[in-house]
């Protein structure tokens, strides 16, 4: 996930600050953070999420554990893979990795805790949810929502494009979360959930602007309230007998 206060546009390996600095960022995450917390003997977790940004759905953090003793090659920051490829590198991380955890927070946790609040649940949900325990967890970004964990924590800006561990996370935060949105899909045709996964595309804000919200929706968000709230207006009109 991209550093918080720091919006950036990425181009293949080279991304672009809001300042319009332009950083190149490694082709391959390594494990250069990894080998040094590896060389005090630690169990070393990456922690990233996906869903952040979207308007319906859950936040998604996953906690991948790599052995330090084996590589697992082709592994990239999800944002830089294809559907295809990152369902290829999360079915491998299945049998690769010695422990992965998952951690939702719904959007309905969204909407009563806030987005940092959930954030915390969902990234403290994923380390918990690991099946061994890290001496030492590496999150994306600059900002430690793990902060009440017990373990250190080591944040690394563009840290999925830089640690391997972290760049595992992304994948497969990014397959869950994909298949869930696709898996509810059917449930809520309109939205067309499978398409965008929850994001504000195009046929996705005209079904909200035609059938308003469904149960998924973020609706503390301000712009779900701005669909609601009409369509509550509508509903009442309708109710009494009048025009809208």
């Amino acid at each position: 996930m991209p550093a918080m206060g720091l919006p950036a546009v990425r181009r293949r390996n080279i991304v672009v600050t809001s300042t319009g600095r332009r950083v190149r960022l490694p082709d391959v995450p390594g494990v250069t953070h990894e080998r040094l917390w590896w060389a005090r003997g630690a169990c070393v977790a990456g922690v990233d999420e996906v869903g952040r940004g979207a308007w319906a759905g859950p936040v998604t953090f996953a906690a991948v554990v790599l052995p330090s003793d084996r590589r697992m090659y082709k592994l990239r920051d999800s944002k830089m893979l294809d559907a295809q490829r990152r369902e290829e590198l999360a079915a491998r991380l299945a049998d690769f990795a010695l422990g992965i955890g998952i951690g939702h927070a719904s959007n309905t946790e969204i909407d009563r805790l806030g987005m940092s609040d959930a954030m915390r649940l969902a990234a403290s949900r994923a380390v918990e949810s690991l099946p061994v325990r890290p001496d030492a967890v590496l999150v994306d970004g600059n900002w430690n929502m793990l902060s009440g964990l017990e373990q250190p924590v080591e944040t690394i800006v563009h840290g999925d494009a830089r640690s391997a561990s972290i760049a595992s996370a992304s994948i497969v935060a990014k397959v869950t979360r994909d298949s869930m949105m696709r898996g509810v899909c059917a449930a809520h045709p309109p939205y067309a959930f499978s398409s965008n996964k929850g994001y504000p595309s195009p046929p996705h804000v005209a079904a909200l602007d035609r059938h308003g919200p469904c149960v998924l929706h973020r609706h503390s968000w301000a712009p779900i309230r701005a669909r609601t709230t009409p369509r509550l207006d509508l509903d009442l009109d309708a109710a009494a007998g009048r025009q809208p």
